[in-house]
């Protein structure tokens, strides 16, 4: 073999061995331009995934409120609902109550007469048997009779109906019920009616 066709030889190995390197830098090139693209689509996905979660992370935290308050407000309905019926339950007789006071106004009205006649008197025996059986009732269910004479005047419990000066009393004290008045355990059903010393 010649010079010249060594020489040749090597220009040819030398292209070849070039054009091998430039088609391998070209491949890393396209390698790294798909991964890159790959790597972009991977980041839009995972954006996307990451506002989902967001979203379900929001929805789920506001309907954890909710449910919250609902049974905060289904916890006060029954707390209402149990001191309503505690309420009935204490006061179930108030309005009989009431509706029985003025009868046992007039019972008091009757009773205060005085008379001689014995039939009279022996009338007057009975309805206080009454009277004391429906004021013993009355007390059963827990109404008593509201005192008035002689204690200091109570807005809460008495009503003023007189005002007088008596030498005899200190000022602010009832000095005559016309009147009872009634309160059912802690409630008042009805004021005394006074006169009251100025």
């Amino acid at each position: 073999m010649t010079n010249e066709a060594k020489e040749s030889l090597k220009e040819n190995q030398a292209a070849g061995q070039e054009e091998t390197v430039i088609s391998q830098e070209e491949e890393a090139a396209e390698a790294q331009a798909g991964q890159e693209e790959a790597q972009e689509q991977g980041s839009g996905e995972l954006s996307e995934a990451k506002a989902k979660i967001e979203e379900l992370e929001a929805k789920l935290s506001d309907t954890e409120n909710r449910m919250y308050r609902l049974q905060a407000d289904l916890d006060n309905f029954r707390r209402r609902a149990r001191l309503d019926m505690e309420s009935a339950q204490k006061y179930r007789s108030q309005n009989l109550i009431t509706d029985i006071l003025p009868a046992l106004d007039n019972f008091e009205r009757a009773l205060k007469i005085d008379t001689d006649d014995e039939k009279t008197q022996s009338l007057l025996q009975g309805m206080d048997m009454v009277y004391r059986q429906l004021i013993q009732a009355l007390q059963n269910e827990g109404a008593e009779a509201i005192q008035a004479e002689g204690q200091p005047f109570d807005p809460h419990l008495h009503q003023a109906v007189m005002q007088v000066e008596d030498e005899n009393f200190e000022a602010g004290t009832v000095i005559e019920e016309f009147q009872k008045g009634y309160k059912l355990k802690d409630r008042i059903i009805r004021p005394a009616m006074v006169k009251v010393n100025q």
